[in-house]
């Protein structure tokens, strides 16, 4: 198992020109690789603005149509791993927000649907109803990345902890979750979440956003990697960047060691158990 390596996380830019947004990716998707990036994750919705306006008239097949084929071909190019970020997908007459992960041969090596959808009423703050058009997913979906088991989750999945406690069970040292908080919750939430999901579950946290614009629904940026120890290492401010980490994995096996809670956990009382396939 890879011990170290060094993960890029692309805060890009996204307007409503959907090719100029895929070429945009590339090129700092070529960035991340000169910069030593062996694992490579975009945004939440990177090809296409967020919004229900938008994701019928986004929306592809996976793994056809231009935005799988772009990130195919990068991970190819550059071999890498890469987590691609989110787009709309359609299946069957029905509309997801998915996550596809590529190998560095270029191969789709998972796919994760959102599985807890954005239906939020916040009074003077913001109110949202992703479920106007979007399916939501029904299973939890790892990776391995040279032997280091990875979960996938999605923004709003991040307020849910059984589904980062389920990962944890299953073996998993590193979280992924793609997104795009807001104005509202992103000062309040987006860092406080990522360290409680880590620092429960002693994993690593990456959480990727696209960089603040001025128009439609404005993400809060500051995308971030939290390590087991619930520390920030690195964060974005809100402009487009590539932030840098180099992880280290010995982190999870010590401070699992040093404070053993799985061990602990008292499952004569409580449990968290996975239903779905």
């Amino acid at each position: 198992m890879m011990k170290l390596f060094r993960a890029a996380l692309i805060q890009s830019r996204v307007g409503k020109d959907r090719t100029k947004n895929l070429e945009n990716a590339a090129r700092l998707i070529a960035e991340a690789k000169k910069g030593g990036a062996q694992l490579v994750a975009l945004p939440e919705c990177f090809n296409s603005p967020y919004g229900t306006k938008f994701f019928n008239e986004y929306a592809e097949p996976v793994p056809n149509g231009p935005t799988c084929e772009m990130l195919s071909k990068a991970a190819r190019d550059h071999s890498i791993y890469l987590v691609g970020g989110t787009f709309p997908e359609v299946e069957n007459n029905k509309f997801y927000n998915t996550c596809t992960v590529w190998n560095p041969e270029g191969k789709l090596l998972a796919k994760y649907r959102k599985m807890h959808l954005f239906d939020i009423d916040i009074p003077g703050g913001i109110t949202f109803k992703e479920s106007d058009v979007l399916h939501a997913g029904n299973e939890l979906v790892t990776f391995d990345f040279e032997g280091i088991k990875v979960g996938l989750g999605i923004c709003y999945d991040l307020r849910f902890e059984e589904l980062a406690k389920l990962y944890r069970l299953q073996g998993c040292e590193l979280l992924i979750y793609p997104g795009a908080f807001n104005m509202t919750t992103g000062p309040i939430h987006w860092e406080i979440l990522q360290r409680a999901r880590a620092l429960d579950n002693q994993v690593y946290v990456f959480a990727i956003s696209p960089a603040r614009n001025e128009q439609g629904y404005i993400a809060w940026g500051h995308s971030q990697v939290t390590d087991p120890w619930g520390k920030v290492t690195t964060q974005a401010g809100h402009e487009e960047e590539i932030i840098y980490d180099d992880i280290q994995l010995e982190k999870c096996h010590n401070i699992r060691e040093q404070i053993p809670i799985f061990k602990q956990r008292r499952t004569d009382i409580y449990d968290t158990i996975k239903k779905c396939k």
